[in-house]
């Protein structure tokens, strides 16, 4: 099944808010440290907190430990950028797929932004757009493309 993974993320209502998002569709949410707020944050717990209990969410130490993960059950990691990479609706998802959205000040470090994962964008005319929402967006494409919706 899809996944979603948050790389260090810095702000905590779109953490809430992908919290939430996963809860809502039955999908396991993936957050690797460190973050950019306190895990307990008065925003975190107005986007999303409430919704934590009903989440399938897993906190990873670092990005090497979710890349084991990864790693250990045949996951790909689908790295969500602004400018590189394929336009998301033309890329083929997988079932096995993990959708990481990057942190929201810069993104990934080079070293992820090198590696042999692929990368998808969301064309847009402005710099670019909320992760929250732009991962809110592939995510449910990559549901769509792997019949997710089919079954309901």
């Amino acid at each position: 099944m899809i996944e979603i993974a948050l790389f260090e993320p810095e702000i905590p209502q779109n953490t809430g808010t992908m919290i939430r998002l996963a809860a809502c569709l039955g999908i396991k949410i993936n957050l690797i440290k460190p973050f950019g707020f306190i895990f307990s944050d008065k925003k975190l717990k107005r986007a999303g907190m409430d919704y934590i209990d009903f989440s399938d969410l897993k906190i990873y130490e670092s990005f090497k430990d979710f890349e084991n993960y990864a790693l250990l059950n045949n996951k790909r990691i689908v790295k969500l950028i602004p400018r590189m990479g394929e336009i998301f609706i033309k890329f083929k998802f997988q079932e096995n797929d993990i959708i990481m959205g990057g942190r929201e000040s810069d993104g990934f470090p080079d070293s992820i932004n090198n590696d042999n994962n692929p990368s998808v964008n969301i064309p847009c005319h402005g710099r670019s757009i909320n992760l929250a929402i732009a991962t809110s967006m592939v995510t449910t494409e990559a549901l769509r493309q792997v019949g997710y919706f089919d079954q309901l």
